[in-house]
């Protein structure tokens, strides 16, 4: 069976007439028409005319649903459901001061759901992919323990660090990959545009050029005549491993696991995977859910592929009656001091508070390496631009320079 397709936001346009009986019309946001219809009848609008339309480009972005919404909902639910609020009226509240069409459209159903006395878990799961199985699992527990109100302040807590992790990760891959593109696009003009400036004048000295100021002459050449081609070839062959990883599972692993070797970025991001599954697992774990439930939430959960196959390793281990600590031991994809931490905590019985200082630990060094990366960074840098820029500068003026010293 196919998954099934969630609805998407549609634009309504209608046309009625209001409670004083004036012929109006507009345009309504919506995932469904019934919605549409639901919306402006309490309105006190009778509609005449209804026609589905295709949002545009920039109604998608801003309407649309980002997991820091999601955080900030789980936040609101928290605070409100802590002071007493009945959860049907804390949603309602919500929706009716919320912006953005998407969110106040699966509040709607979320809050019809809980009165027609569905659990909020299944509401939930159903209503929304943004509440994924982790989520819809914490809340369960929550319904089941008579604790709502603490299981969304430890999901609130979970996704603010999860975020501030990923803004970390997403600051430490932006620096150096603006460098690599500045430097290649000064690079590009320089071979396109100043480097064939000199060759006209090299042209009128009638001597033979040093070795390397013609290497450099043959590849401005080259550039000039086949660097559109090379552009359009770079987008293609970028756009091509998009679709391999789209497609293939063999070349979204491969792909994976080469990220992790990149230095510096490869360790922010192992890091910063271990800090995740080890969050994630100690959430799950401390709220009530069996640990191979929890287990399975981590994988899920994980945005490196490599790790969610790990992962997945270490609950198979576990099922076959594996300890946890051994289980990650044969994955081979974590340091050692946090096997020995994870092994206290189950011989001690404080598994949870254990994955939480390691969480805590890693998730403090990715914050150090992104803090310190333009000066671990600034080495490679300037080498790189050195020999890049100043390369190509000094091709250029040997010949000038041997030209002096022949006229000297």
């Amino acid at each position: 069976m196919g998954k099934k397709l969630e609805p998407t936001l549609k634009a309504f346009h209608w046309k009625g007439v209001n409670s004083q009986g004036k012929k109006v019309s507009g345009q309504t946001l919506a995932l469904t028409e019934p919605e549409a219809r639901e919306t402006l009848k309490q309105q006190h609008i009778q509609v005449r005319k209804l026609r589905k339309r295709s949002i545009s480009t920039w109604t998608k972005l801003t309407q649309r649903i980002k997991g820091k919404d999601i955080t900030i909902l789980t936040r609101q639910l928290a605070t409100m459901l802590s002071t007493g609020i009945p959860i049907v009226h804390a949603i309602k509240l919500i929706a009716d001061n919320q912006a953005k069409a998407e969110m106040k459209s699966i509040l709607s159903q979320i809050s019809k759901g809980l009165e027609a006395g569905t659990p909020i878990s299944r509401v939930m799961q159903v209503a929304s992919r943004h509440f994924d199985s982790f989520y819809v699992d914490m809340v369960a527990t929550g319904e089941n323990s008579g604790n709502l109100a603490g299981v969304f302040d430890r999901l609130a807590d979970y996704r603010e660090k999860q975020e501030m992790l990923r803004s970390k990760v997403v600051k430490a891959l932006i620096y150096p990959v603006m460098i690599l593109l500045v430097s290649l696009g000064v690079t590009y003009l320089m071979l396109t545009t100043v480097v064939p400036e000199f060759e006209s004048m090299f042209r009128g000295f009638n001597a033979d050029l040093p070795w390397f100021t013609q290497q450099v002459l043959n590849l401005s050449a080259w550039f000039q005549q086949n660097g559109f081609l090379s552009i359009n070839l770079f987008i293609l062959a970028t756009f091509g491993l998009k679709v391999a990883r789209q497609r293939s599972f063999s070349v979204r692993l491969y792909t994976s696991r080469l990220v992790l070797r990149i230095p510096i970025i490869g360790q922010v991001i192992t890091k910063a995977s271990i800090a995740k599954f080890s969050r994630t697992l100690s959430t799950s774990f401390s709220a009530g859910i069996p640990i191979l439930s929890s287990i399975q939430a981590s994988a899920k959960t994980a945005d490196n592929l490599y790790y969610q196959q790990v992962i997945q390793s270490i609950h198979s281990d576990i099922v076959a009656g594996t300890p946890i600590h051994l289980a990650m031991r044969q994955a081979d994809a974590f340091p050692e001091m946090v096997l020995q931490m994870v092994m206290i905590g189950e011989e001690s019985g404080t598994l949870d508070d254990m994955l939480n200082r390691v969480a805590a630990i890693y998730e403090a060094e990715v914050d150090n390496t992104v803090d310190n990366l333009g000066k671990i960074l600034e080495p490679f840098i300037i080498v790189f631009l050195g020999t890049l820029v100043g390369g190509l500068v000094v091709a250029m003026y040997l010949p000038i320079f041997n030209l002096m010293t022949v006229i000297g």
